[in-house]
């Protein structure tokens, strides 16, 4: 999935960004709120982690702006602010959650599993798909009980198009959603990604047909 980390503190900034990449989501850093504000005209991602002291513009100001333009990305907060007003007026703001300064990885990384679940109209981190299991938290697929051991990107496409299924995806959206802005994929690269999660499916309920000049669709149907 596409993320971006609007931080402008360097080091937490890209610690944060590398261990998301680590996981296999296309993450892209910004350090300046106004930047940000500009870069997310042109770019779609879905999800934001938002620092609130920024350079150029706050991040209560970005979240207000984005929430006016009718933006209904998700964003986490990251706050040193722990008091319960601050925290109404962040979610008043169009805040979907926060994570309060210094705070754990392992918890940052279960909010972003939980806002990208509830994005994709999961309410769990474990869906069942027939006989195809994905879990999200765990980061394994099994198929009739059996382990389906995937890479990071492979992953992460078999959760892009479970979140999406039923509906066509073009090369050029599964591009934005599995790379970050940095990254210069190859223009078959999206095609290998999908042989080589279809290769590792076969035998599973979801099916991940090609319709040429179009993209793609995933459905579940019979094995």
């Amino acid at each position: 999935m596409r993320i971006l980390v609007i931080e402008d503190t360097v080091v937490l900034g890209e610690a944060i960004a590398d261990r998301l990449q680590k996981l296999g989501h296309g993450t892209d850093l910004i350090g300046n709120g106004r930047q940000a504000a500009d870069w997310l005209r042109h770019q779609r991602v879905d999800l934001i982690i938002l620092d609130l002291n920024l350079p150029g513009l706050g991040g209560e100001a970005l979240l207000a702006e984005l929430r006016q333009r009718k933006s209904t990305t998700p964003v986490l907060i990251l706050t040193a602010r722990d008091g319960i007003d601050d925290r109404i007026k962040l979610l008043d703001l169009g805040a979907d959650d926060y994570l309060t300064k210094p705070f754990d990885f392992g918890e940052l990384e279960a909010r972003v599993r939980a806002l990208l679940r509830r994005r994709q109209g999961y309410a769990a981190d474990i869906s069942e798909h027939g006989n195809l299991v994905f879990n999200r938290t765990a980061k394994t697929v099994t198929i009739d009980h059996r382990d389906c051991p995937l890479l990071n990107r492979e992953f992460r496409l078999l959760e892009i198009f479970l979140g999406g299924l039923e509906r066509v995806m073009s090369k050029e959206e599964l591009t934005e959603k599995l790379f970050n802005a940095d990254e210069t994929p190859s223009a078959n690269a999206i095609e290998l990604y999908v042989a080589r999660l279809r290769k590792k499916l076969a035998g599973s309920s979801v099916q991940i047909q090609t319709l040429r000049g179009l993209g793609y669709v995933a459905r579940v149907g019979p094995p």
